[in-house]
């Protein structure tokens, strides 16, 4: 039997369920994990500076890491010890604020992550 798929432009219907925005499947037969709240990884942490929708105040953001919300929460307690900052866990990345890449990209090679920083 062949799995059913639903149109491209569906968001919901009665007979699939929701369905994942990332890879158009089901959400029980999601390919990119993005309905679990994990966006599909490449491997490489990316470290960079956000300023938008925050009144031009930067922050430093680490996403693409592979842990749980659990270990995300432990792992930014430790960066923000360790940056003198404060700063948070949303949707899955870590923002700290103000500037801190090389700080952070530092921590985290030598933690054992493979990290990139992104953007300028």
């Amino acid at each position: 039997m062949k799995p059913r798929t639903a149109p491209s432009n569906v968001v919901y219907t009665t007979g699939l369920g929701s369905i994942c925005p990332g890879c158009r499947r089901p959400v029980k037969d999601c390919a990119c994990r993005t309905a679990q709240g994990q966006p599909a990884r490449d491997g490489i942490v990316r470290v960079s500076r956000e300023t938008a929708g925050r009144k031009g105040k930067g922050v430093s953001v680490v996403a693409g890491l592979p842990l749980t919300p659990a270990e995300l929460e432990a792992l930014a307690s430790d960066l923000k010890r360790r940056c003198g900052s404060g700063g948070c866990v949303d949707g899955g990345r870590i923002e700290i604020q103000g500037d801190h890449r090389d700080a952070l990209v530092a921590e985290l090679e030598r933690r054992g992550y493979k990290v990139k920083r992104a953007g300028g």
